[in-house]
């Protein structure tokens, strides 16, 4: 089992939003290993293996409006989260991708408005989105670069072969999982890309460009409140998005 640290903003004013936050996490969620309030700043660091979705969910079940601000390895150097968001017309979602270790990346995604069944998706070489999916180039996989023997490199799934989703009768699709050998700071400006077909045959349905997400203790700052903005009235997209 692997884990890292989520931080989550939440709407807490006393002790007793601290202790209703605290008890619902550790007695509605499995995975947990560790709940830290930050009362002053608002902010609630979890530890542990469950995906942000649950998680979410649960803080929403308090009552309290919460906005997720970081995702990643605390205590790391390196780039440890990063954001893909499909914003239609037609197909919605959002793709985060957290470094566990320098050896393993989670990946976890939300879709909307796909057909139901099973579809393709991947990482891809380039943030190219001229022609969507179709200009986004091959899959992702730095390890044929370092091999000779063709025959090898087929042994190998391509990194960035993430498998397939399975959409629901609602056209919905959801994923938690983990990659091994997977730098998320390697990801930056390429791609994701969602395929009408299991085999990644056509030329793809839709693609967006993975960004640098807030990674852990890298986005307390509060909206700018020259536009009326308040941190509560924001999307999920203000903070996931955030470039530091």
């Amino acid at each position: 089992m692997w884990f890292f640290q989520t931080e989550f903003m939440v709407d807490m004013s006393c002790e007793g939003c601290v202790k209703a936050v605290k008890n619902k996490l550790r007695q509605w969620m499995v995975g947990i290993k560790s709940v830290d309030v930050d009362l002053s700043n608002q902010v609630v660091r979890i530890f542990g293996s469950s995906p942000v979705k649950i998680m979410a969910e649960a803080l929403e079940q308090t009552g309290r409006k919460a906005r997720l601000i970081g995702q990643g390895s605390p205590g790391e150097v390196f780039i440890s989260a990063a954001v893909a968001e499909f914003k239609g017309p037609e197909i919605f979602g959002v793709v985060r991708l957290a470094q566990v270790s320098m050896e393993l990346a989670r990946i976890e995604a939300n879709f909307s408005g796909l057909s139901p069944g099973k579809h393709a998706w991947s990482i891809n070489e380039f943030g190219d989105l001229t022609r969507g999916a179709a200009s986004t180039g091959k899959l992702f996989n730095p390890i044929t670069q370092q091999l000779s023997d063709e025959k090898t490199i087929y042994e190998f799934q391509a990194l960035g072969d993430l498998g397939t989703l399975d959409v629901d009768e609602k056209g919905e699709a959801f994923f938690s999982g983990v990659k091994k050998n997977l730098t998320v700071g390697d990801l930056i400006g390429r791609a994701i890309a969602v395929y009408e077909n299991e085999d990644r045959s056509d030329a793809g349905l839709a693609a967006a460009v993975i960004a640098r997400s807030a990674g852990v203790g890298e986005n307390y700052k509060k909206l700018c409140t020259c536009d009326g903005t308040t941190i509560w009235e924001a999307t999920n997209a203000d903070y996931v998005s955030s470039k530091v």
